[in-house]
């Protein structure tokens, strides 16, 4: 367990004297008489507690308190004062302190009161590695990146399918990147030593089916745009899948297959067959919150490629990139921060018209957003975005949408 503990009071006296009792218990302080002198030592890193007087000239405990929530509201925080002021530590439990102690104090409740803080830091920390380990294994999280309901909504998705082990559709617009999804379902998978194959699905007939299969053997078999594939080559793979064949098939779209199925265009045995599990990638305007963090992303992969400099990207700009509707998703995502990392077209994606303009265009984005998130259902939507109903409905007619579109 940590044993750090960060002592922060103006009193030199009561510095030492609160010092002395957490060395004699075998802790580690480190001392600080002022907001200033401490607050370096504070980061989401810190193996510790921090205990600060709240009285202290300049920024006092409740100052620091608020610094320490911003940087970690995991990272523990004890207030001291001098004073029996009950409205007081009624304030420091609503800022989010962990705990509240008159001065003077006897040395077992306040070593008490540190040792259960060094016990849910130390829980806390743990926590932090344990999953930044399961991250560093798992595929969905270092692949398909993004802070929204959706990503992880997508990630969900693609875990479940993974495990299952049986044919999967992997479904998205275009440029949203279904092999990529493909991918990570097969690294998922308990046959990610295996091979995995990639193969467009409009240039495949009979024999080029099964030469894939056999280079798959038993790994898996990714078929791009499956709504290309052949009629007569649907039959060959509708048999493979019957005849149970070594390699798992993961097939991708971009089109609509249940209209192509209708239209007599696909096979609706194959159809049903493939939709055994199912994997959506939402669009990006469906998100904008994730554009930022893929932009920087993309960035910073295509700077490390090209041995570049990491440019600085400006709110102004990640503005910008969130107020378009983004048609080709991830591709033309990945395209525009590839010219800005190479110093062309710094000023790309603008929004159209001023800044109202641009507003506007991020005011949709985020009711497109909540409208899917929801299900359009107006309840839910209104709750999230916190807004009248009668404003709900202006924006929505300002906007030319309706909740009935994104009804699930």
């Amino acid at each position: 367990m940590t044993k750090r503990v960060l002592l922060v009071d103006d009193d030199r006296d009561i510095r030492e004297a609160l010092g002395q009792t957490l060395e004699l218990a075998d802790l580690l302080p480190t001392v600080a008489g002022s907001f200033v002198a401490a607050k370096d030592h504070l980061t989401t890193e810190f193996a510790g507690v921090v205990v600060s007087d709240v009285r202290m000239p300049g920024r006092d405990g409740f100052y620091l308190l608020d610094h320490v929530r911003e940087i970690d509201p995991e990272l523990p925080v004890i207030l001291l004062t001098g004073e029996a002021d009950i409205p007081m530590a009624v304030r420091a439990m609503a800022a989010g302190a962990y705990d509240f102690l008159e001065k003077p104090c006897a040395p077992q409740a306040f070593l008490a009161v540190i040792d259960r803080a060094l016990k849910a830091r130390a829980l806390v920390l743990e926590n932090r590695r344990l999953k930044s380990e399961l991250e560093a294994g798992d595929a969905a999280a270092r692949m398909l990146r993004g802070q929204s309901q959706q990503s992880s909504d997508m990630r969900n998705q693609a875990r479940v399918a993974a495990r299952a082990a049986t044919e999967a559709l992997i479904l998205g617009e275009p440029g949203s990147g279904t092999s990529k999804v493909a991918e990570v379902i097969h690294l998922l998978s308990a046959a990610a030593s295996r091979p995995f194959i990639k193969r467009a699905a409009s240039s495949l007939d009979a024999v080029g089916l099964d030469a894939a299969f056999a280079e798959a053997r038993d790994g898996t078999l990714y078929l791009d745009e499956i709504a290309g594939l052949r009629p007569d080559v649907q039959m060959v793979l509708l048999d493979r899948l019957e005849d149970r064949a070594a390699a798992r098939v993961l097939a991708g779209s971009t089109s609509r297959l249940p209209e192509a199925m209708r239209a007599g265009q696909f096979n609706p045995e194959l159809f049903y067959r493939l939709d055994m599990m199912r994997v959506r990638i939402p669009a990006l305007r469906e998100r904008p919150e994730d554009i930022p963090v893929l932009f920087q992303h993309y960035v910073a992969q295509a700077c490390e490629q090209a041995n570049l400099t990491l440019p600085h990207i400006t709110p102004e700009l990640n503005a910008r990139l969130m107020a378009r509707d983004w048609p080709g998703n991830a591709r033309a995502l990945m395209n525009v921060a590839m010219r800005f990392a190479l110093g062309l077209d710094e000023d790309d994606a603008p929004a159209q018209g001023g800044l109202v303009a641009q507003m506007a265009q991020v005011e949709r984005s985020l009711l497109i957003a909540a409208l899917h998130r929801h299900g359009g259902r107006v309840t839910d939507v209104i709750q999230d975005l916190q807004l009248p109903r009668k404003t709900f409905y202006d924006k929505l007619n300002k906007h030319g949408l309706r909740a009935g579109d994104y009804r699930a």
